[in-house]
Parts: structure tokens; sequence; C-alpha cells
């Protein structure tokens, strides 16, 4: 996910993602702790992911100050 496309989505869908991408995350988890993970990066892109929607709500959010 690449963080242009992320800019280009209302605030609704950014915050619908980051909550699909945090529930997976859990699941990695979970997935992670009882050896079931077979694409271990899939934990990090997902890590990545959330980190940039975030920053991008809060520039959003400070934008508008």
């Amino acid at each position: 996910m690449k963080a242009a496309n992320l800019r280009t989505n209302t605030e609704d869908e950014l915050n619908d993602q980051l909550e699909q991408l945090e529930k997976e995350a859990f699941n990695l988890r979970f997935q992670t702790a009882s050896g079931q993970l077979e694409n271990t990066a899939r934990r990090r892109h997902v890590r990545r992911d959330i980190a940039r929607i975030k920053t991008i709500l809060t520039e959003r959010v400070g934008a508008e100050s």
C-alpha cells in the first residue's frame, strides 16, 4: 500500500482500512504464537501499513488546525 494512494481516500475509508489492518495484525500475532504463520513478512507489512494510515490521519488533523 502506497502512501500516495492512501492520501486520496476519505477519513472514513482510512478508518475502515485501519480497523481491518488492526484485526489482521491481531490474528497474525496469534498465528505466530501457535506456529501456524507461514508468511512472517506479512506482520511487518501490516504494521507499516497501519503506521502509514495513522500518519496520514494525523497530518490531516494538523492541517485543519
